[in-house]
């Protein structure tokens, strides 16, 4: 029996990197997959390589009038939801004395605004019994040069999930977050990590190696599956060690 048979999942932010990555491993264990990205480019090369068990619906999480128009999508398809993976991120390292208001508050309405709203608007749709899980990181508990406005919007979201944790209690629907270590996607690019700041990086995993994609994917379906029923709450850091020692 695969884990997410006939489940029907949401995956924000789907069409790269850890996005995708889980969208892959929830379609090889069953579920049917809605993803989202901005890119329209992006995100029909990305359901075309998910395949028959994927929806693309284009829009941008921190715009609720794109989240509508998802969420009546999937109404309008398949009634009901099981699984909801907030995933969409963004982040730009900018040491304090560089920190505009701009940086500030598109990091925090992508990371923030836009995973309240998503969890906010799926509830509707969400089954009793049915799952959340939010991409964290880990540095929401291990600080780093320069990143700290993006190290706050992921403490934040793990604040969520205890909250919402209590929340949605009467409706059996857990809450938790999942948290990656170094785990290079595209994003890495964009920030300007290369090779050899990874290799450096490297030195302090305990595992000695950076994570894959697929590494948080399986994390995720353990968060969104029957096998960790009795989880809720919790912040599962997925980082080959790093931030453990």
């Amino acid at each position: 029996m695969k884990k997410l048979e006939g489940k029907i999942a949401l995956i924000t932010g789907g069409t790269s990197g850890i996005g995708l990555g889980t969208a892959k491993r929830f379609v090889s264990e069953g579920a049917f997959v809605y993803v989202t990205g901005r890119r329209r480019s992006e995100l029909d090369t990305a359901v075309q390589e998910l395949g028959e068990n994927a929806r693309g619906v284009q829009g941008d999480v921190t715009n609720l009038s794109d989240l509508d128009r998802l969420f009546e999508t999937i109404k309008a398809e398949k009634g009901t939801l099981d699984v909801v993976f907030a995933n969409a991120g963004w982040g730009q390292y900018a040491p304090l004395g560089s920190v505009t208001e701009e940086h500030f508050d598109k990091t925090f309405d992508i990371n923030v605004k836009g995973v309240v709203f998503t969890a906010q608007k799926a509830l509707p749709l969400l089954k009793d019994g049915g799952a959340i899980v939010i991409n964290g990181s880990m540095v929401s508990i291990l600080g780093q040069s320069a990143f700290s406005v993006y190290s706050a919007t992921k403490a934040a979201v793990r604040s969520l999930a205890r909250n919402w944790s209590v929340d949605l209690k009467d409706r059996r629907i857990r809450v938790n977050v999942v948290s990656p270590g170094f785990v290079p996607t595209p994003a890495y690019d964009y920030l300007g990590i290369n090779a050899e700041m990874l290799e450096a990086a490297i030195i302090s995993i305990p595992l000695g190696r950076s994570g894959t994609p697929d590494d948080i994917a399986k994390a995720v379906v353990f968060l969104a599956s029957d096998d960790s029923s009795y989880i809720t709450g919790i912040e599962l850091f997925v980082d080959g060690g790093a931030a453990q020692i």
